[in-house]
C-alpha cells in the first residue's frame, strides 16, 4: 500500500527525502547477463541534474550514482547484471533546510504540503520531502538500466512550449536539443526562451512547459488489452512525474476537432508490415504498439514556490500570507525532459519483458 514502486516485470522502488543523507531505488527483473556500469546510468543522471545554468535551481547536486547490487564483473572483465535486485544510491550533499524553517506550520499555495498533512499526519517541510522532484533524480536512473533491456528502440525528449510560446515544428531538428540549456529542438525559440525565462525568473515567479517524448525502433505488438494497454502505462507514468497536470497521446486532445477520414492514419503495403501514411495515433492503437514512432506529452505546471506573496493558512488554521524563499526552478519543465524519456524507457522495458513472457 506504499505506492512507492512503479512497473510489473520491470519494477523499480524509489526511497528518501529531498533533505535527507540520501535517495536511492532498487530495480528488480532486469534480465541477467546485460552489460551495467555506473557510467551507463551518469550520462542520464546529468542531464537532469541541478544547477548546471541559470534557469534552473541553484542548488548544486553532483548526482553521483553509486551500484549497490546486482552486478557483478564476469571472467571476461565486463560487468553485468545477475538477474538479482539492482540497487542504486545517490547521496544528497547540499540541502538548506533552514530556507525553509519559516514555512514548517504554513501550507504552501500549489504545494503537496496540505494534502499529506491530511493523509500522514504530517509532512516534511523541509522542501518537501517525498512530494519534492529530488525524487525523480532515480527515476532516470532506473531509466537508464531500462533502456539496457529495449533493443533498438530509441527515446528522446524535447521542450516543445513554454509557457504560452510554441516552438516552429518546421524548425525541429533533434541535434538542436543538447546545444541549448531548455532541450528544445528549435534553435531560434532557444534564444527567444532565454529571455523569456531571465525575465519571468528576475520577477521571482515561475512559468509552465509541455514536453513532447518520442521512442523510435519500438516493435508492434507491445501492450496488452484491456487493462494492460501500452498508451494507459505511459499516461500513467508521464502523469505520475512531479507537477504533471496533463498527458497525451498522439494527436491526444487535437483529435477531437477532427473528422474520422482526418484522423484514422491509412495504410498501404509495406515490406515487413504495412507502412502508416501518417501517424495520429502516436504509434498505439488497441493500447497495441504499431511499429510506428511513439509520440506522447506532458504539460508541466509552474514551479509553486515563487517570490510572489500569496495567501494561506497555518496547520492550526490561521490566514496568513506565504512566500517561499530558497533555490527553485523558474521552469521546472526543463528538467523534466530527461525524466519524461526515463519513465517512457521503464514503460517499454516493462512490456517489453511481458510480451516476451506472453507471446516469446
Amino acid at each position: 500500500m506504499s505506492h512507492n514502486s512503479f512497473g510489473h516485470l520491470f519494477r523499480f522502488t524509489t526511497w528518501g527525502e529531498s533533505h535527507g543523507p540520501a535517495i536511492g531505488c532498487v530495480v528488480d527483473g532486469c534480465p541477467p547477463l546485460i552489460p551495467l556500469t555506473e557510467a551507463d546510468i551518469q550520462g542520464f543522471m546529468d542531464k537532469r541534474k541541478p544547477g548546471q545554468n541559470r534557469f534552473t535551481t541553484q542548488r548544486r547536486e553532483p548526482d553521483e550514482v553509486k551500484i549497490l547490487s546486482g552486478v557483478m564483473v564476469d571472467e571476461d572483465g565486463v560487468q553485468k547484471t545477475t538477474g538479482t535486485p539492482i540497487s542504486l544510491y545517490v547521496e544528497n550533499t547540499d540541502q538548506r533546510s533552514k530556507d525553509y524553517s519559516e514555512i514548517k506550520d504554513r501550507y504552501r499555495p500549489g504545494h503537496a504540503d496540505y494534502t499529506y498533512d491530511a493523509k500522514y499526519g504530517i509532512r516534511d517541510y523541509r522542501g518537501g520531502g517525498r512530494s519534492s522532484a529530488r525524487e525523480t533524480a532515480m527515476r532516470v536512473a532506473a531509466g537508464a538500466v531500462a533502456r539496457k533491456i529495449i533493443p533498438n528502440v530509441t527515446i528522446r525528449a524535447a521542450l516543445v512550449q513554454m509557457g504560452p510560446h510554441k516552438i516552429g515544428r518546421n524548425n525541429w531538428d533533434w541535434a538542436e536539443v543538447d546545444n541549448n540549456p531548455f532541450f528544445c529542438p528549435d534553435a531560434k525559440m532557444a534564444e527567444f526562451y532565454a529571455d523569456y525565462l531571465d525575465g519571468i525568473r528576475k520577477a521571482g515567479s515561475s512559468v509552465g512547459a509541455v514536453i513532447e517524448v518520442v521512442a523510435e525502433g519500438v516493435p508492434a505488438g507491445l501492450g496488452a488489452p484491456l487493462y494492460g494497454k501500452l498508451d494507459q502505462d505511459i499516461a500513467s507514468a508521464l502523469m505520475s512525474i512531479n507537477a504533471v497536470k496533463a498527458v497525451e497521446i498522439g494527436n491526444g486532445f487535437d483529435a477531437a476537432s477532427l473528422t474520422g477520414e482526418e484522423n484514422a492514419d491509412e495504410m498501404r503495403a509495406g515490406n515487413a508490415r504495412p507502412l502508416f501514411l501518417s501517424n495520429h495515433a502516436g504509434g498505439i492503437l488497441g493500447g497495441i504498439s504499431s511499429g510506428e514512432p511513439i509520440v506522447a506529452r506532458f504539460a508541466v505546471k509552474p514551479t509553486s514556490s515563487i517570490l510572489t506573496t500569496r495567501q494561506s493558512v497555518t496547520r492550526q488554521g490561521d490566514e496568513v500570507d506565504v512566500m517561499t524563499k530558497g533555490r527553485h526552478d523558474p521552469c521546472v519543465g526543463i528538467r523534466a525532459v530527461p525524466v519524461g524519456e526515463a519513465m517512457m524507457a521503464c514503460v517499454l522495458a516493462d512490456h517489453f519483458l511481458r510480451h516476451r513472457g506472453q507471446v516469446g
